[in-house]
């Protein structure tokens, strides 16, 4: 407009305001893009050694532990020393410790995780037929217990002393103090066993040929005990956490203020409460989702779940080293990322921890 005809005073201050403004806001981008970048790095350094250092760990472990692959492929009753010790040239048994997890760093670094000593299939492969009913398993269960145990804890914060208070803390302890596996067994005597709801074992039913909606349908039938299971047990961390966090935000100064200040208790809530107290809940999330694909072993080997949990026993029992190294490092893995991917939410949410 001003090229067409001389600009005023006014106008020229105006235009001139406006590209400071834009200098301001893209100087601001800058500044926040390299924060979260540099924030982002850190974070993943850190995972990348943690990474590293558990490769090291198990390896050192499952290594020096007593017994080896060999002893099992020789078989228990005469076995030849001849035998046995061609066995271990072959697949490097007879090298020194060190030696050994050089030669593995290479083959890992080559994105290759070996082959099985007793299956002799690729690791990899092994792995990828297993990994899904996990994180099937272990994704449903950290959903619905981060839902429920927040909305429930939550709820019982804004209702502090009453009798669902009371009675939802003590279940919340009742449940955090059974094992897992007596939780699952008496879920399979009573709805499996006594009235036949659903299925003892599996993933599917392997007497029917399912597809489609009917395949999920039975899939669905035989989650549900198991992941029932999870949930109830993983429910209370997350009620105690959500209900802590929002009863102290709730008691702090700010909030009183708005309070006296005539503002809704609803507005105040879900405006300034809510989203200081749900910071502990996301961390406790990424340890928890991380604690579950690791942990759920024993619940998958209570209700014979096609995942790594009865994969991972019997590779250790056979000291199958390629698959257990294999088994550990996506576990590693997954907890490194579900760790650096909480660092990452929890500084969106809160801009102070990046910049710290």
């Amino acid at each position: 407009m001003c090229a067409a005809r001389p600009c005023s005073p006014g106008e020229g201050k105006q235009s001139f305001r406006l590209r400071l403004l834009h200098i301001e806001a893209a100087k601001y981008l800058i500044v926040e893009v390299t924060q979260v970048s540099r924030y982002i790095a850190r974070r993943a350094l850190t995972g990348a050694l943690i990474v590293l250092v558990s490769i090291f760990l198990n390896f050192m472990l499952i290594h020096l532990a007593p017994g080896d692959p060999v002893s099992i492929l020789s078989g228990k009753d005469s076995p030849s020393p001849e035998m046995e010790a061609a066995l271990r040239a072959k697949y490097g048994l007879d090298q020194p410790v060190l030696v050994q997890f050089g030669a593995y760093i290479r083959t890992l670094l080559q994105g290759d995780l070996g082959e099985s000593i007793l299956s002799g299939r690729p690791v990899a492969e092994m792995i990828a037929e297993r990994i899904g009913p996990t994180l099937l398993l272990a994704l449903t269960t950290a959903v619905l217990s981060v839902m429920i145990g927040t909305a429930l804890g939550i709820h019982c914060a804004r209702r502090q002393g009453t009798k669902l208070d009371t009675t939802l803390s003590g279940i919340s302890y009742l449940f955090d103090a059974m094992p897992p596996f007596w939780l699952g067994m008496m879920f399979i005597l009573a709805f499996a066993s006594t009235l036949k709801l659903f299925p003892t074992a599996g993933m599917v039913d392997m007497r029917a040929d399912y597809e489609g909606i009917q395949y999920v349908a039975d899939v669905l039938r035989h989650l549900f005990l198991p992941a029932l299971t999870l949930t109830l047990l993983n429910i209370p961390y997350f009620f105690r956490i959500a209900r802590a966090s929002v009863i102290q935000v709730m008691s702090e100064d700010f909030v009183m203020t708005f309070r006296a200040a005539g503002m809704k208790e609803s507005r105040i809530f879900y405006k300034y409460i809510f989203k200081n107290s749900i910071l502990p809940t996301v961390t406790v999330f990424g340890i928890t989702l991380a604690y579950i694909i690791t942990g759920v072993s024993i619940i998958e080997i209570v209700f014979s779940w096609p995942g790594m949990g009865n994969f991972m026993m019997n590779a250790i029992s056979r000291r199958d080293y390629p698959l257990l190294m294999g088994l550990y490092l996506i576990l590693s893995v997954s907890v490194a990322v579900n760790m650096i991917l909480t660092d990452i939410v929890y500084a969106w949410i809160d801009p102070r921890i990046r910049y710290n």
